[in-house]
Order: C-alpha cells, then sequence, then structure tokens
C-alpha cells in the first residue's frame, strides 16, 4: 500500500478543476466543510480524513472520465478543496509549520 502522500504526488487533474479547488481552499474551515463531505460526527485526523477523500475523488474522477449523467462538478470540486486543504494541514502537523500541499 502506498502512503498519502505518494498517493498525493500521483494526483493529476485537469488545471481548471486544481485551480478552482486550490481558491477554494483559502475559506476551507475543517469543522463546516468536513462533515458535509464525510458525514457528522467525531471529525477523522488528516490522514484518515485524506483517504477516504481521496477514494471518493477517485469516484468521481470516474465519473467525469466517462461523461456519466451522475457526475457532479460542484461535488468533486469540494472534495478537492478538501483534499488540498487536508495534505497543507497534514503537512503542517508533520513539519511544524505550514506549506502549501503539492497536489496538481
Amino acid at each position: 500500500m502506498q502512503d498519502i502522500h505518494t498517493l498525493l504526488a500521483a494526483l493529476h487533474r485537469p488545471r481548471l478543476l486544481m485551480r478552482a479547488a486550490r481558491i477554494g481552499a483559502q475559506d476551507y474551515r475543517r469543522t463546516a466543510h468536513l462533515p458535509r463531505l464525510l458525514g457528522y460526527g467525531v471529525l477523522p485526523r488528516h490522514g484518515q480524513a485524506l483517504m477516504r477523500l481521496m477514494d471518493m475523488e477517485a469516484d468521481q474522477e470516474r465519473l467525469r472520465g466517462a461523461s456519466d449523467a451522475s457526475y457532479n462538478l460542484v461535488r468533486h470540486v469540494d472534495i478537492l478543496i478538501a483534499i488540498v486543504s487536508e495534505a497543507r494541514d497534514l503537512r503542517a502537523t508533520q513539519h511544524g509549520g505550514p506549506q502549501l500541499a503539492s497536489v496538481t
């Protein structure tokens, strides 16, 4: 199994999606946004949240690639916003200071 940093480095999405995610990440509030995506209750740690978000994003990417009618662009961007923000927060906790996520 690959670690979370390897998975994040391998995540490549269209430039416009990632640009929207980075802009949205500026206003990300974990306690408000994450429960809406993952369900209400106790918030998982950054690594656990990222793994669940990556699975959800992979499903959205599959739907987008297949031009499936059930694809939801807003949901996809919301998930990417959470991924960018959670990755940034995970790096900050691991390295002792804020850094930008290298998700492209």
